[in-house]
């Protein structure tokens, strides 16, 4: 998958969400009651800084993925590329997240089951995932 270097503009009704959904998901993200949620940890590519948000996510034994609604280009998805490297803070513990790869539709597909991929399409109408290595 190719990266864009500008965000896609978020549509009216997921905008409406995530305004609405995150001061309770900056609290609650990756704390170990709540697995869908998780903290991205991340050092910004020109400032240097530690920059952390909340992100919903999906996991297997050895990846986590991560829906991107407002695309690949974002900063703190660049960021994340361009470091090799994040941390994720999931159900109350650390983890070292590498080799970040960019998934289109077809690839992202099997990680979901049927609810999610239903999200994914109607909520959020995202055509771009992050995977990285557990």
């Amino acid at each position: 998958m190719t990266t864009t270097s500008t965000p896609s503009p978020p549509d009216a009704g997921s905008l409406r969400l995530v305004k609405a959904t995150t001061p309770m998901m900056r609290t609650l993200a990756g704390h170990r009651l709540f697995p869908l949620w998780a903290v991205v940890h991340h050092r910004g590519r020109k400032s240097g800084r530690e920059l952390s948000l909340p992100v919903a996510l999906l996991h297997t034994d050895d990846e986590f993925v991560i829906t991107l609604p407002w695309g690949p280009g974002t900063n703190w998805v660049r960021n994340v590329l361009a470091a090799g490297e994040c941390t994720i803070t999931w159900k109350g513990r650390d983890h070292a997240a590498t080799r970040p790869r960019l998934l289109d539709r077809d690839e992202a597909r099997p990680y979901y089951d049927g609810f999610s991929w239903w999200m994914v399409e109607k909520a959020f109408k995202a055509d771009s995932f992050l995977a990285l290595r557990r």
